[in-house]
């Protein structure tokens, strides 16, 4: 998983609330267990019409937001099934923040373990850095410091001390199993020494 620590992107923004994971990656798209592939996918039904041709009023199908790292939404983001599909579609288009003023607990949880970044803030900052988009400016997001800057304007954000450090220095799930692997091997020389019988065929 890449460190993430800061990021500076115009950001996108798609002004629709319960946005479900769904929306952000459909069902057929589900069959893969590859992380990458997906991005081409993202927002399927918004992005592309019946003949799979490009909605040209959809933001992401746009310069310079086919570009954007950010992407700014509605409120419970990510909500519906738990599929780790969503995360996947996001990152693999480039996007590695999030920002909304609510999301569904298992999407944003499964963000942190992608290397995404969900921020969550109150509605009427989602308002302000939505007319960043508009004017496509950029912001700029600093995970040390938990810091938004836009325009002379700075803002904080809370996150959990865990969750940000294993964002900070990009560890998943395996990774912080790996780092237990010398505790992992040393108890299992303890048990097949003391219990041989469990490791008998």
């Amino acid at each position: 998983m890449k460190k993430f620590n800061k990021l500076k992107s115009i950001p996108a923004y798609i002004p629709i609330v319960n946005i479900d994971t769904d929306m952000i990656i459909p069902k057929q798209f589900l069959k893969t267990i590859k992380r990458t592939g997906l991005g081409k996918n993202l927002f399927f039904e918004m992005r592309y019409d019946d003949e799979g041709k490009e909605i040209s009023d959809f933001v992401l199908n746009n310069e310079p937001y086919n570009q954007s790292k950010i992407l700014i939404t509605g409120k419970n983001f990510g909500c519906g099934s738990s599929r780790e599909h969503a995360p996947w579609a996001l990152l693999d288009f480039g996007i590695t923040c999030v920002i909304s003023s609510s999301y569904a607990d298992i999407f944003y949880n499964n963000c942190f373990k992608n290397g995404i970044l969900p921020i969550t803030v109150k509605e009427e900052v989602i308002k302000e850095l939505s007319e960043y988009s508009t004017r496509k400016e950029e912001i700029s997001i600093n995970l040390e410091d938990q810091s938004i800057k836009f325009g002379n304007n700075e803002i904080k954000f809370e996150i959990d001390e865990f969750k940000k450090k294993c964002l900070l220095e990009g560890l998943d799930d395996i990774s912080l199993s790996l780092a237990q692997s010398s505790k992992i091997s040393a108890y299992e020389s303890k048990i097949k020494s003391s219990k041989p019988w469990i490791f008998n065929d």
